[in-house]
């Protein structure tokens, strides 16, 4: 996996940034400004630098200045990033020997893509360059010696990095075995230059082993790393995945839940349009009921406060209709008896008196309407509130029989 460094003062860009490149391929390092980005390549190799021109400490240019100073770092790709592209930037940028400067905010995949084009260059040209070189035989014998260490160091350091993939483990073994052989026959250089002779015919041999161990190392190098940054990455994603699985788990129950709260509020909102219904039929039922006038006057006395009359008022409307049957039952009883024509006229009377309570009742009622509704919100409430309105209901139907059978003695 490519690496990349992004030096940006502007957290946003830092982060947009990343994300582009990430999803490219590349694994990118944050900096916040110059000096973070100079500490990071002091002691990091990246394969593209990416820096804002602009930063509070070291700018852009220095950072692609000290890149190029270094020895190890001369041949890194250097991206400029600016808010504004002008003549002046594009010649600073030139006498730093920056790779391009490319105008910010991105523009769609500006970033992956010159990013991409950069490296490719890179490689193109670090090919041909590494055919083209060829040394005296004396030269070529320290470089093979400096060359045969580096990947000895190399293929130990790889040792290590490289354990987990199987597919490799034949072609570092062979690496070991020619690392081996290059540091004997090295060392045995080193002892006796009467064998130069010797090596003469094997150098050519050993230098295209060599190369390719080099070639092999550097594969493996890179392939190390990636190992190591693909194992991060699986356990980010192994962590996210439990975390999405987790999530999920409490989704689905949530899920339930609200299916089940939504059948029970539907169940209320029916038990609430039904209260509603019966509410209305109690309106309706209050003005044929001849003694609902003396029930309400007694409800009046033993009323203290406006609230504790409406929960009345509902326990007397649910008892109407058992109060109409016996009153029709009585009605047809008395008949014929001229003292209830009497009772009657009189009870038409209170009547009268009776529908300007009626209103007010209505009123109240259209208050108990909107308690009702509030009902949708807090079925609790409502269940307890029906649980209170069953027991008072109880006592007005105690009551109610006790007046059916007052009124029968009569």
């Amino acid at each position: 996996m490519p690496k990349v460094l992004i030096a940006d003062d502007s957290i946003a860009v830092r982060k947009v940034a990343e994300r582009l490149l990430t999803e490219a391929g590349f694994g990118v390092t944050l900096a916040a400004n110059g000096e973070e980005a100079l500490a990071y390549l002091a002691k990091e190799t990246p394969d593209l630098v990416v820096s804002d021109v602009i930063m509070p400490d070291k700018s852009g240019y220095e950072v692609c200045a000290f890149v190029r100073a270094q020895r190890a770092l001369a041949n890194t790709p250097v991206l400029l990033i600016s808010g504004i592209v002008n003549e002046e930037v594009t010649k600073q940028a030139e006498s730093c020997r920056a790779d391009g400067v490319l105008k910010k905010p991105f523009q769609g995949t500006s970033l992956k893509d010159r990013a991409l084009e950069l490296l490719a260059k890179r490689q193109g040209a670090a090919a041909p360059a590494a055919k083209s070189i060829e040394k005296p035989l004396e030269e070529e014998l320290l470089v093979e010696r400096d060359r045969a260490t580096h990947s000895t160091q190399q293929v130990a350091q790889l040792e290590g990095q490289v354990g987990s993939v199987k597919e490799r483990e034949s072609m570092l073994a062979r690496e070991r075995e020619q690392a081996a052989q290059l540091k004997k026959q090295l060392a045995e250089a080193d002892s006796a230059t009467a064998r130069v002779q010797e090596l003469e015919s094997a150098l050519k041999t050993e230098r295209e082993r060599t190369v390719e161990a080099n070639k092999q190392a550097s594969v493996a190098e890179s392939l190390g790393r990636r190992v190591q940054e693909l194992e991060a990455a699986l356990q980010k994603e192994r962590e996210g995945s439990a975390q999405q699985a987790t999530r999920l788990t409490e989704l689905q129950k949530n899920a339930s839940r609200v299916q089940e709260l939504e059948a029970t509020l539907h169940a209320e909102r029916q038990a609430a349009t039904q209260l509603v219904q019966t509410m209305t039929a109690m309106e309706e039922s209050v003005t044929r009921s001849q003694d609902l006038a003396q029930q309400l006057a007694k409800e009046q006395q033993r009323t203290s406060d406006l609230t504790r009359r409406v929960a009345e008022s509902e326990q007397v409307a649910g008892r109407v209709r058992t109060l109409e049957q016996a009153l029709a039952a009585e009605q047809e009883k008395s008949k014929g008896l001229a003292a209830r024509v009497s009772e009657a006229e009189r009870a038409s009377q209170k009547a009268q008196e009776f529908e300007t309570l009626l209103q007010t009742e209505r009123e109240r009622n259209s208050l108990l309407a909107k308690h009702v509704s509030e009902t949708e919100q807090s079925a609790e409430q409502a269940t307890k509130r029906f649980e209170e309105m069953a027991k008072k209901l109880g006592e007005i139907a105690g009551l109610a029989s006790q007046l059916g059978s007052g009124k029968r003695q009569s």
